[in-house]
Order: C-alpha cells, then structure tokens, then sequence
C-alpha cells in the first residue's frame, strides 16, 4: 500500500474495536497508569502495520503522538517492520532510529520498547559506536534503560555478546521489575550462545540479583545447575535475615 496515511491507520483500527477486547487489554495492561486503550487485539495492530509499512516517517511520529495504546503500538510495529525489511535503505533505518530516539517519550510502555528496539535502535547500531545504549542505560526513566538492554538483541543475534552483558552488569541493581525480566531475557539469549560467559556472569551475581531476573537468566540451564544458582539467591537472602 503506497501513500498512506497516519489517519487512514487510525480510521481502519478503530473498525476493530471491541467493547471484550477493550476490558482484557484493561487487565492485562493495569499497571499503565494514565494510557488510553481503544480495545483492539495486538495480533490486529501488527497485522494492520504491515499494510501500513510504508508509512511515511512523519506519518508515524503523528500515530507516536496519539494517546491512545494501540495507536502508538502500531506506530512502532511499522518501524520495526520497515527496519527489518531487506528493501529499506539505510538512509531510512536511519530515520527511523532518529524518530525512535527523538520520541522516546512516546515510547512509553515495555511491549512498545520491545516492539522496536531490536530491529530499529539496535539493527541500526550492529556496525556503529553503541555509547548512546550506555546512555539509555543510565537514564532515569525505566523505559530508555529497557531500551537499551533490549537493543543488544540485535547483536546478539549476530553473534556478538559483549554489549549485553556490559549493559546486564548495569542493569543487575535496578529497580525496576520489567527492566529485571528483560535482562534476564537477554541473559538467557546471550548464555544459549556462549554458556560459561552466562555462568561467569551468574557466579558474581546470582545471591544478590533481582529474583525475576535470576528467573529468566537462567531458565535455560539443566536442573541441577538451576536449582544451585537459586540456593545460592536463597542462602544470600537468609544470612541478610539473620543479621
């Protein structure tokens, strides 16, 4: 589809509405303080983004300035859709990463992070200097942080490590429970291609990481290994209790 528009987008999505659909989203998504839902199913958002994947850029910083969910969850979908297509140019992806960065404040939910920062932050960053993840990393506000541990997805699939688990190492204190459970992710991925660099990590930091994180981390492993690193988390928590 070639010269669409943000409108047509919104117009067509609110065609899916449903009242049912609204009241699940509301359950899943209680914890998104003040965001606006319309009550459409995510697999309709991304399905209706791929029609749209030729969406303009500032037609798609016009759906990041929706307030409405599933308005901004189709904007980063096509982003990533657009990035991860072979035919896109890099002056493009370049766009898209610039947009990303630039509306980070629009980006403001953990499934709209993991929508794009794979494929559109840190597709972009594979073969350029990767400071700004260490930026987001140290921001204050919890989504540019899983942003930047997210992003490292792209790396890893290309086989290189080294940025996740320097950001996981940023990461092991923070105090954010969905920053926890994506670092734990990513620890997993990374481990599943270089497990003794995963075990090294866990040997310094399974008895005083976050649980959930630990969780994730290394839910991979063999039972025995499992059951040694979270007795390792049970015993740290035990002697903290006794003192």
């Amino acid at each position: 589809m070639t010269d669409v528009s943000a409108e047509q987008f919104v117009e067509k999505l609110q065609t899916y509405q449903s009242d049912e659909e609204l009241r699940k989203i509301q359950r899943y998504f209680r914890h998104a303080e003040g965001d606006t839902f319309l009550g459409v199913r995510m697999g309709q958002v991304f399905a209706l983004a791929k029609e749209f994947i030729d969406l303009a850029p500032g037609e798609i910083e016009l759906l990041l300035d929706s307030p409405i969910h599933e308005v901004r969850a189709g904007a980063v979908s096509i982003m990533s859709k657009q990035a991860a297509r072979k035919k896109t140019t890099d002056a493009r992806r370049a766009e898209l990463y610039d947009l990303y960065l630039r509306r980070h404040d629009r980006i403001d939910n953990w499934d709209l992070v993991d929508l794009g920062a794979a494929n559109v932050v840190g597709a972009h960053l594979v073969d350029k200097p990767r400071e700004v993840l260490y930026e987001l990393a140290r921001s204050d506000d919890p989504w540019q942080r899983r942003t930047a541990i997210v992003s490292t997805m792209a790396f890893v699939r290309a086989g290189d490590l080294d940025d996740t688990f320097r950001i996981a190492e940023m990461c092991v204190a923070d105090p954010h429970d969905l920053i926890h459970k994506a670092t734990g992710w990513l620890l997993r991925s990374a481990g599943d291609q270089d497990r003794a660099r995963l075990l090294d990590f866990l040997d310094r930091h399974a008895a005083t990481m976050p649980r959930t994180l630990l969780r994730a981390a290394i839910e991979h492993l063999d039972q025995e290994q499992r059951t040694y690193y979270l007795g390792r988390k049970k015993a740290m928590q035990g002697a903290s209790a006794h003192r």
